[in-house]
């Protein structure tokens, strides 16, 4: 029997997190009332959440009911919870140790004074208006000496006073319970200078006063630590965490005479003692590429990973691992087995090394109230060691790329970070040619769509195709394009672009790291590049991966002509008009069987490719497949350089529907490292004409870093590309890009969790605009009620009286009037559906009545999914003794600019008698102001018609700034 198709999206399932089977609880059957019930809580199900101390955990509930005829039914609900943990054997309301809680209707959600006040963003048609919500209330006596695990069960009597039997909301939904713990240092974490839920800044000393923090031996946390670690204590550069250094040995290669690595395990302990309840690892999903892995309380045994995580079930403190790697050619990963007991798991580390002498491998430990600022300590202190390490070990390399880092302007990567991208890949595939990149250019033109950024992908190079094994075997012979698809070469292509469309600032070409998949052509067959340059044959392991057979020898060019080589080949790029590379495939080092191999020629090829990239292109360049270890930290830590635009994840893959969810459940995840690299994470081409198209697009926004899309020619959803991008003064097509990275604020919830991905981003500085995405990546829809806490920048301590302004993108809509942090959303999304939340701090003036103060926000262009990040700066001000309020607003790009101005939606101002707005003080024409049809509280200004009428043309810079006059009298 012929063997069956290989099937990519098979096999890219095979690899995905395998969904576990959902305990359920034996109570009651349940009845089909023609109706649709969803229940959300907070603190949510399915999550563990730690509050500050306290005795008391006040619980609300959302009752969402979806009916066809019966609109009479009420609920009965019980908040069911045990002070420990949960036992199997309990079955039935007599269990001795879970009793239940009345939860009490509540009417009053959104009134000023409602204990908490509960909103619904999204719009009437994409909640239903079938849809009744109900607002429920409980309390429960908890102070924190257990974790409080807890779910809820109800009960529905119709309009015919039939009542159901009592359903179990963990059982219906296939959400877990929640848990809650207590921490009463949580009230104490936010400095002057931090910006909240934001990694906190380094220090370069602690100040003991700064922490509170109680200081403990290591083996307080680690239980059975391997006394074969050296330890030591030093200062952390994060408040309000503790750091260790683990050393420990790592043997010689070569010891038995023979050119292979040497590999060494050594157990660390047991986080926590064994008493953790959750765990997060980044893991090498393989070769290239880093992948988030969760797990409750067995650890994996091939975790393979680079980064540890553990969640205390005492006080919910984090404990964070980090293996060092690529320096003195060591390199470290997790992985876990069982103790010698049979119980707890214990936390191995696994080292290869290449070093000709026995060296010295270091994990760094830290211990925080949050994860991320336990991550940032084990970050900020690797962070030093690799650069002390390097300036040890690579004087000469590290001065010459220090100069050229000086030269580069940060007017030269604008456009390069903030210009849209188009890239050859999905869009032409693989039979690349000048007419077709010509013609997808000339098409994206025709419809409005004006690029700043082209890369043209794989197989433009001239490739030698006749080695077996298909692609990943074919090599490189020279620099010139293929003849054939190229006939009048690279340079003719590229000049031909450009004197087409002028408005391309940039375009860049792809290639491997190592020339092409499969090294450079022998001399023997024709190879310019081996006969040019000295050469040497490697051999590759496959590696663990979807079908890419890269294994078997391969010729690459020797250590001795390396920086020639790239200096060579970077000099004919730019004088064939190309001023940036997107270089791939940098995994295929870490293939390399041979010790000497490996030591001689890693680090050689990322010094040398990092000097020319800075040489020749400025830093323009795109780090693909290059999450190993030793890249990671020998090229991608250090801070001495401009930031490189780095692949966060795996490919976009648009015929496997699988593979989006979890692209951006990844990139999500792999931020939470990859933010403190000194790279800008990119999260991948997509296509704007695509199922999940909306939902890519959202991802890129929030992301911070680049946006370039990959359509098809004459596949394009234009509305799409207007939200994600502008028109600036200039007539360039720029990108809104948030100045914090977005990562997942959830770290320990699983992909098959059923809970909303959150993504938390931020714009400006202190006073700027925290950002959430919230993506519903399960297989069912999703209802939840999100703290405004949670979002970056909002201050969780609830007697400050900070106020804030949530707005949704989908729906436009805003809380109405202005909140404190304790406020909810209610976010009902379903089946790969996203919202973007923007929370912006209201500012507060007086108007002589005390009952009726102004409250203003200034809410960016309010069409763009990233609003928030299309403002460059506003200043408010009202002027003494005086009722006239002046907002002092810039932007990227003009627009239709939102500013929420409470008295609007009441009537106590209008536009003709209390607004006035200027440009280059220019009265900006009345018809170009309005009240936004889809929030009463919010003045719209088109300032890109009034930039029009007004005949403005650009000055000294690229922003569009205006003066909005709010007059009280």
């Amino acid at each position: 029997m012929a063997d069956e198709k290989y099937s990519f999206a098979k096999d890219f399932e095979a690899f995905l997190p395998k969904k576990e089977k959902a305990a359920t609880r034996p109570r009651g059957a349940l009845l089909d009332m023609g109706s649709a019930v969803s229940i959300a809580t907070h603190p949510p199900l399915g999550q563990i959440t730690t509050l500050a101390g306290g005795d008391t955990v006040i619980f609300y509930a959302l009752v969402e009911y979806r009916h066809s005829k019966d609109t009479n039914a009420s609920f009965e609900l019980n908040l069911w919870h045990s002070p420990t943990e949960r036992r199997a054997d309990i079955g039935g309301e007599d269990g001795a140790e879970w009793v239940a809680t009345v939860f009490n209707l509540t009417d009053d959600v959104t009134t000023i004074s409602a204990p908490k006040r509960i909103f619904v963003l999204q719009a009437e048609n994409e909640v239903g208006k079938s849809t009744v919500r109900y607002y429920y209330r409980a309390e429960v006596k908890h102070t924190g000496e257990n974790p409080l695990h807890f779910t809820v069960r109800f009960r529905e009597t119709g309009a015919d006073g039939e009542t159901t039997a009592w359903r179990w909301v963990g059982d219906e939904q296939n959400i877990g319970d929640g848990t809650i713990l207590r921490n009463a240092r949580l009230s104490e974490q936010n400095s002057a200078d931090c910006i909240p839920n934001l990694p906190p800044k380094a220090a370069d000393a602690a100040p003991a006063s700064a922490s509170t923090t109680i200081t403990h031996d290591l083996d307080s946390f680690i239980g059975e630590l391997n006394s074969a670690f050296r330890v030591t204590n030093p200062m952390t550069q994060c408040h309000g965490t503790q750091l260790w250094v683990l050393e420990t040995s790592v043997i010689a290669a070569n010891a038995d005479g023979k050119d292979e690595s040497a590999y060494t395990s050594v157990s660390i302990g047991t986080p926590w003692h064994g008493r953790f309840l959750r765990w997060f690892a980044l893991v090498r999903l393989w070769a290239p590429w880093l992948a988030p892995q969760h797990g409750r309380r067995t650890l994996d045994r091939e975790l393979n990973g680079v980064l540890c995580s553990f969640l205390s079930e005492a006080d919910g403190q984090h404990l964070v691992f980090l293996a060092l790697s690529g320096i003195d050619h060591v390199q470290g990963l997790f992985y876990g087995e069982k103790g010698e007991d049979g119980q707890g798991d214990k936390l191995v580390l696994n080292l290869r090394s290449d070093s000709l002498k026995s060296e010295t491998c270091k994990v760094l430990v830290a211990v925080g109230d949050t994860f991320e600022s336990a991550n940032a300590a084990v970050m900020y202190h690797a962070r030093s060691l690799v650069h002390q390490m390097a300036a040890d070990q690579h004087k000469i390399t590290l001065s010459e790329m220090q100069t050229l880092a000086d030269e580069v302007k940060p007017a030269w990567l604008e456009n390069w970070y903030d210009g849209l991208g188009f890239c050859t890949w999905n869009a032409l595939g693989q039979n690349l040619s000048e007419d077709k990149i010509v013609d997808a250019v000339d098409e994206l033109a025709r419809q409005g769509i004006r690029i700043a950024n082209l890369i043209i992908d794989d197989n433009w190079q001239s490739i030698d195709r006749a080695h077996p094994g298909g692609q990943f075997q074919y090599t490189w012979t020279r620099f010139e394009a293929d003849p054939q698809q190229f006939p009048n070469g690279l340079k003719h292509a590229v000049q031909r672009i450009r004197t087409l469309h002028p408005t391309i600032e940039h375009v860049a070409v792809w290639h491997a790291l190592l020339g092409y998949w499969g090294g450079i052509t022998s001399a023997v067959s024709g190879g310019e590049l081996a006969r040019d340059y000295a050469s040497v044959v490697v051999e590759r392991a496959h590696p663990k991966r979807r079908n890419l057979p890269v294994a078997g020898p391969m010729i690459v060019v020797a250590e001795p002509d390396v920086q020639r080589f790239f200096n060579d080949f970077y000099t004919f790029l730019a004088d064939c008009g190309v001023d940036g590379v997107k270089t791939d495939a940098q995994f295929m080092m870490d293939t390399w069987t041979s010790a000497s191999v490996r030591r001689d020629l890693t680090t050689a090829y990322q010094d040398a490719w990092t000097v020319a990239t800075l040489r020749h292109f400025g830093s323009r360049a795109v780090s693909c497949m290059s999450q190993t270890p030793d890249i990671l930290f020998y090229s991608q830590l250090p801070q001495n350089r401009p930031p490189v635009l780095v692949r966060n994840s795996d490919d976009f893959f648009p015929d496997v529907p699988a593979s989006h969810p979890w692209h951006v459940w990844t990139n999500a995840h792999n931020s939470l490292f990859t933010q403190h690299l000194n790279v800008l994470p990119d999260w991948d081409m997509f296509q704007t004409v695509h199922d999940y198209s909306r939902f890519h697009a959202a991802a890129r926004c929030i992301s911070g870093g680049p946006i370039y899309i990959t359509d098809t020619p004459g596949q394009h959803d234009l509305d799409l590309i207007h939200q994600m991008t502008g028109n600036s003064v200039y007539d360039k097509t720029v990108i809104f890009r948030p100045s914090v990275v977005g990562r997942s604020l959830d770290q320990y919830v699983g992909f098959h969790d059923n809970v909303l991905l959150k993504v938390g981003s931020y714009h400006g500085s202190a006073s700027g605009t925290g950002i959430l995405g919230v993506f519903n990546v399960s297989d069912r829809r999703v209802l939840e009620m999100v703290p405004i806490a949670r979002v970056p920048g909002v201050d969780s301590n609830f007697n400050d009286d900070t106020l804030y302004l949530a707005r949704a993108h989908t729906s436009g809509k805003t809380t109405g009037v202005p909140v404190r942090a304790d406020a909810l959303l209610t976010l009902a999304l379903d089946v790969y559906e996203y919202e973007i939340i923007s929370v912006y701090k209201v500012q507060t003036f007086s108007t002589g009545d005390e009952t009726h103060p102004l409250h203003v926000a200034s809410l960016g262009l309010v069409d763009k999914m990233a609003a928030a990040a299309t403002v460059v700066g506003a200043v408010y001000d009202q002027q003494e003794n005086s009722g006239r309020i002046s907002v002092y607003i810039s932007l990227k790009a003009p627009g239709r600019l939102g500013l929420y101005v409470s008295g609007l939606a009441d009537g106590r101002l209008t536009i003709k008698d209390n607004f006035l707005v200027t440009m280059r003080n220019k009265a900006v024409p009345a018809h170009c102001a309005s009240v936004s049809v889809q929030d009463a509280s919010v003045l719209e200004i088109d300032t890109a018609r009034a930039w029009r009428e007004l005949g403005f043309k650009p000055m000294m810079n690229n922003e569009v700034q205006l003066t909005v006059y709010i007059l009280m009298e």
